[in-house]
Protein backbone atom coordinates (compact mmCIF):
# COMPACT_ATOMS: atom_id res chain seq x y z
CA UNK A 1 0.00 0.00 0.00
CA UNK A 2 3.09 2.33 0.80
CA UNK A 3 4.30 1.99 -2.63
CA UNK A 4 1.43 2.58 -4.42
CA UNK A 5 1.00 5.76 -2.64
CA UNK A 6 4.86 6.78 -3.08
CA UNK A 7 4.27 6.32 -6.47
CA UNK A 8 0.93 8.41 -6.84
CA UNK A 9 2.29 10.98 -4.90
CA UNK A 10 5.49 10.96 -8.04
CA UNK A 11 3.63 10.73 -10.40
CA UNK A 12 4.27 13.86 -12.99
CA UNK A 13 1.40 15.40 -15.48
CA UNK A 14 1.83 14.77 -18.86
CA UNK A 15 2.94 17.99 -20.63
CA UNK A 16 0.43 18.98 -23.80
CA UNK A 17 2.55 20.32 -27.10
CA UNK A 18 0.80 23.17 -28.72
CA UNK A 19 1.99 22.96 -32.07
CA UNK A 20 1.11 24.98 -35.06
CA UNK A 21 1.98 25.05 -39.02
CA UNK A 22 3.35 28.63 -38.84
CA UNK A 23 3.85 31.57 -36.25
CA UNK A 24 1.50 33.68 -37.77
CA UNK A 25 -1.12 30.80 -35.87
CA UNK A 26 0.43 32.18 -32.80
CA UNK A 27 -2.53 34.90 -32.13
CA UNK A 28 -5.05 31.53 -32.14
CA UNK A 29 -2.98 29.11 -30.69
CA UNK A 30 -1.57 31.45 -27.81
CA UNK A 31 -4.76 31.10 -25.47
CA UNK A 32 -4.69 27.00 -25.48
CA UNK A 33 -1.58 27.26 -23.76
CA UNK A 34 -2.58 30.37 -21.68
CA UNK A 35 -5.23 28.37 -19.86
CA UNK A 36 -3.20 26.04 -19.72
CA UNK A 37 -0.54 27.51 -17.74
CA UNK A 38 -2.81 29.02 -15.62
CA UNK A 39 -4.22 25.52 -14.95
CA UNK A 40 -0.80 24.52 -13.79
CA UNK A 41 -0.34 21.72 -16.70
CA UNK A 42 3.70 22.29 -18.46
CA UNK A 43 3.33 23.46 -22.18
CA UNK A 44 5.13 23.14 -24.76
CA UNK A 45 4.71 25.37 -27.88
CA UNK A 46 6.16 25.04 -31.12
CA UNK A 47 6.17 25.93 -35.25
CA UNK A 48 6.22 22.54 -37.02
CA UNK A 49 4.95 23.04 -40.61
CA UNK A 50 3.47 19.89 -42.54
CA UNK A 51 4.30 21.61 -45.49
CA UNK A 52 7.39 23.16 -44.70
CA UNK A 53 9.16 20.95 -42.01
CA UNK A 54 7.50 17.76 -42.31
CA UNK A 55 10.53 15.62 -40.99
CA UNK A 56 10.52 17.66 -38.16
CA UNK A 57 7.19 17.35 -38.35
CA UNK A 58 7.42 13.19 -38.19
CA UNK A 59 9.97 13.12 -35.65
CA UNK A 60 8.07 15.34 -32.83
CA UNK A 61 4.96 13.31 -33.61
CA UNK A 62 6.73 9.84 -33.34
CA UNK A 63 8.36 10.78 -30.51
CA UNK A 64 5.55 13.23 -28.41
CA UNK A 65 4.40 10.29 -26.19
CA UNK A 66 8.31 8.83 -24.62
CA UNK A 67 8.72 13.05 -24.26
CA UNK A 68 6.10 12.96 -21.66
CA UNK A 69 3.39 14.45 -23.85
CA UNK A 70 0.10 13.38 -22.98
CA UNK A 71 -2.01 15.21 -25.88
CA UNK A 72 -1.00 17.37 -28.76
CA UNK A 73 -3.12 20.76 -29.78
CA UNK A 74 -2.71 21.54 -33.67
CA UNK A 75 -3.73 24.06 -35.39
CA UNK A 76 -3.10 24.94 -38.83
CA UNK A 77 -4.99 27.65 -41.42
CA UNK A 78 -5.62 26.68 -44.99
CA UNK A 79 -5.02 23.29 -46.31
CA UNK A 80 -4.55 22.47 -42.57
CA UNK A 81 -3.11 19.30 -42.98
CA UNK A 82 -0.46 19.71 -39.49
CA UNK A 83 -3.54 17.96 -36.90
CA UNK A 84 -4.04 15.21 -38.64
CA UNK A 85 -0.89 14.23 -40.10
CA UNK A 86 0.46 14.68 -36.65
CA UNK A 87 -2.71 12.05 -35.37
CA UNK A 88 -1.69 9.79 -37.95
CA UNK A 89 2.03 9.60 -36.40
CA UNK A 90 1.18 8.92 -32.85
CA UNK A 91 -1.76 7.36 -30.41
CA UNK A 92 -1.87 10.82 -28.27
CA UNK A 93 -5.45 12.47 -28.44
CA UNK A 94 -4.74 15.15 -31.24
CA UNK A 95 -7.32 18.38 -30.76
CA UNK A 96 -7.27 20.22 -33.89
CA UNK A 97 -8.00 24.15 -34.21
CA UNK A 98 -8.96 25.28 -37.64
CA UNK A 99 -7.07 29.34 -37.98
CA UNK A 100 -9.10 31.37 -40.00
CA UNK A 101 -7.83 32.35 -43.50
CA UNK A 102 -7.94 35.14 -45.94
CA UNK A 103 -9.51 33.32 -48.29
CA UNK A 104 -12.47 31.37 -46.64
CA UNK A 105 -12.61 32.49 -43.16
CA UNK A 106 -11.21 29.46 -41.96
CA UNK A 107 -14.13 26.93 -43.08
CA UNK A 108 -11.14 25.62 -44.89
CA UNK A 109 -9.44 24.62 -42.22
CA UNK A 110 -12.57 22.88 -39.98
CA UNK A 111 -13.40 21.14 -42.92
CA UNK A 112 -9.50 19.46 -43.87
CA UNK A 113 -9.37 18.80 -39.71
CA UNK A 114 -13.04 17.77 -39.15
CA UNK A 115 -12.94 15.11 -42.46
CA UNK A 116 -10.28 12.53 -40.91
CA UNK A 117 -10.51 9.03 -42.49
CA UNK A 118 -12.02 6.20 -39.92
CA UNK A 119 -8.94 5.21 -37.72
CA UNK A 120 -7.08 8.49 -37.34
CA UNK A 121 -9.53 10.59 -35.04
CA UNK A 122 -8.46 14.23 -34.33
CA UNK A 123 -11.24 16.15 -31.75
CA UNK A 124 -11.95 19.14 -33.38
CA UNK A 125 -12.76 22.49 -31.95
CA UNK A 126 -14.42 25.77 -33.42
CA UNK A 127 -12.43 28.13 -35.96
CA UNK A 128 -10.36 30.54 -33.74
CA UNK A 129 -11.01 27.60 -30.70
CA UNK A 130 -7.49 27.96 -29.01
CA UNK A 131 -9.15 28.47 -25.82
CA UNK A 132 -11.65 25.78 -26.24
CA UNK A 133 -8.89 23.30 -27.51
CA UNK A 134 -6.36 23.89 -24.06
CA UNK A 135 -9.95 23.60 -21.80
CA UNK A 136 -10.49 20.02 -23.46
CA UNK A 137 -6.59 19.00 -23.11
CA UNK A 138 -6.87 19.85 -19.52
CA UNK A 139 -10.25 17.74 -18.91
CA UNK A 140 -8.25 14.91 -21.38
CA UNK A 141 -5.59 14.78 -18.57
CA UNK A 142 -7.95 15.82 -15.36
CA UNK A 143 -9.15 11.68 -15.90
CA UNK A 144 -6.19 10.43 -14.45
CA UNK A 145 -5.30 13.94 -12.12
CA UNK A 146 -7.72 14.97 -9.36
CA UNK A 147 -6.02 18.12 -8.58
CA UNK A 148 -6.55 18.95 -12.29
CA UNK A 149 -10.19 18.21 -12.04
CA UNK A 150 -10.85 20.42 -9.14
CA UNK A 151 -8.49 23.34 -10.95
CA UNK A 152 -11.19 22.93 -14.03
CA UNK A 153 -13.86 23.32 -11.70
CA UNK A 154 -12.79 26.23 -10.02
CA UNK A 155 -12.41 27.30 -13.51
CA UNK A 156 -15.87 26.99 -14.60
CA UNK A 157 -17.05 28.79 -11.20
CA UNK A 158 -15.52 31.55 -12.27
CA UNK A 159 -17.33 31.26 -15.27
CA UNK A 160 -20.37 30.92 -13.93
CA UNK A 161 -19.72 33.77 -10.88
CA UNK A 162 -18.65 36.41 -13.66
CA UNK A 163 -22.13 36.07 -15.34
CA UNK A 164 -24.43 36.19 -12.12
CA UNK A 165 -21.59 39.34 -11.68
CA UNK A 166 -23.04 40.87 -14.83
CA UNK A 167 -26.61 40.26 -14.40
CA UNK A 168 -26.87 42.03 -11.54
CA UNK A 169 -25.04 44.52 -12.92
CA UNK A 170 -27.81 44.74 -16.25
CA UNK A 171 -30.57 44.60 -13.74
CA UNK A 172 -29.49 47.45 -11.49
CA UNK A 173 -27.79 49.94 -14.30
CA UNK A 174 -30.16 49.15 -17.36
CA UNK A 175 -29.71 47.85 -20.60
CA UNK A 176 -29.20 51.52 -22.36
CA UNK A 177 -26.64 52.90 -19.25
CA UNK A 178 -25.01 49.00 -19.12
CA UNK A 179 -24.56 48.93 -22.87
CA UNK A 180 -23.07 52.91 -22.72
CA UNK A 181 -20.65 51.86 -19.67
CA UNK A 182 -19.55 48.44 -21.65
CA UNK A 183 -18.63 50.74 -25.09
CA UNK A 184 -16.53 53.48 -22.96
Amino acid sequence: MAVLLVLAMTTVLPRVAVVMGSDSDLPTMEPAAAILRELGVEVEVRVLSAHRTPLEMVDFAQKARDQGFGVIVAGAGGAAHLPGMVAALTTLPVIGVPVKSRALSGVDSLHSIVQMPGGIPVATVAIGGGLNAGLLAAQILSVADAGLAARLADYRSSLHDAVVTKDARLLDLGSTDYLSQMQS
